[in-house]
């Protein structure tokens, strides 16, 4: 497994962190990152959203078009990993006017 904790993955971050707005954040990631990589991220993203409100399996992949095994390596992440996708999802509920 590989050690995220170094000075590569710490450029990476703290350049993600540098940006501005979203129009910076566009920019940077159709530079860094395949139009898959970053569907992949988002569809993630979703997941997890949807996961944390109770939605099933089956809705989830309704809606986002997410494999079950994603939708499983995503909730395991929200069950038992470092706890990035509570923290995203509680930020940005937080952001959310509605």
């Amino acid at each position: 497994m590989i050690n995220m904790r170094n000075e590569s993955f710490d450029r990476l971050f703290e350049a993600i962190l540098s940006l501005d707005s979203l129009e910076e954040c566009y920019r940077f990631f159709e530079d860094i990152c395949t139009v898959k990589e970053l569907c992949e991220i988002a569809q993630r993203l979703d997941v997890a959203k949807y996961l944390a409100a109770g939605k099933n399996y089956q809705e989830i992949s309704g809606l986002t078009g997410a494999s079950t095994a994603t939708i499983s390596r995503v909730s395991k992440c929200l069950n038992y990993g470092s706890g990035g996708y509570a923290l995203v999802i509680n930020k940005t509920k937080e952001a959310d006017p509605s």
